[in-house]
């Protein structure tokens, strides 16, 4: 599956807003902080976006991806969805190019701020995945949360 160019766009966008932040998901917040985030949410875009609290803007609508823009009073994010396993993780892996704070959850994934991103785990669960832009020049390696 192939990473669209405007999807990678809306990417570098909202890594150059997280890349700053904490090294992984526990920066700042541990992790957690001591609650147990919930199982990985599963279902269709709609449903993961009614269950974070989102209206989603659909951006993609396609068989192998769908994605959307979504604004809540805790900030703004990308959540998309995928027809395979496979699709998800050359996404996320090519996203990470970018940078930034991913919540993972099965053939899902949220892109935001490391702050929306807690957010989201509490409602969402899921894993905690976070990237340092290649060429960024800062220190740090590529890092997968627990």
């Amino acid at each position: 599956m192939a990473v669209s160019t405007a999807t990678l766009a809306v990417l570098a966008a909202l890594a150059s807003c997280t890349s700053g932040g904490g090294r992984d998901g526990a920066a700042g917040h541990g992790g957690g902080g001591g609650h147990a985030a919930p199982s990985a949410a599963s279902g269709t875009l709609e449903q993961l976006a009614e269950r974070a609290g989102c209206a989603p803007d659909v951006q993609t609508d396609a068989e192998e991806l769908r994605q959307a823009n979504c604004t809540t009073k805790y900030g703004r994010y990308v959540l998309a969805t995928f027809s395979t396993d496979r699709g998800q993780r050359e996404w996320i892996n090519s996203a990470k190019d970018y940078g930034g704070s991913y919540l993972v959850g099965r053939k899902w994934v949220a892109v935001a701020e490391p702050a929306v991103i807690t957010e989201l785990r509490g409602r969402l669960g899921g894993e905690v995945e976070t990237a340092v832009p290649h060429g960024g020049g800062e220190g740090g390696s590529d890092h997968h949360g627990s």
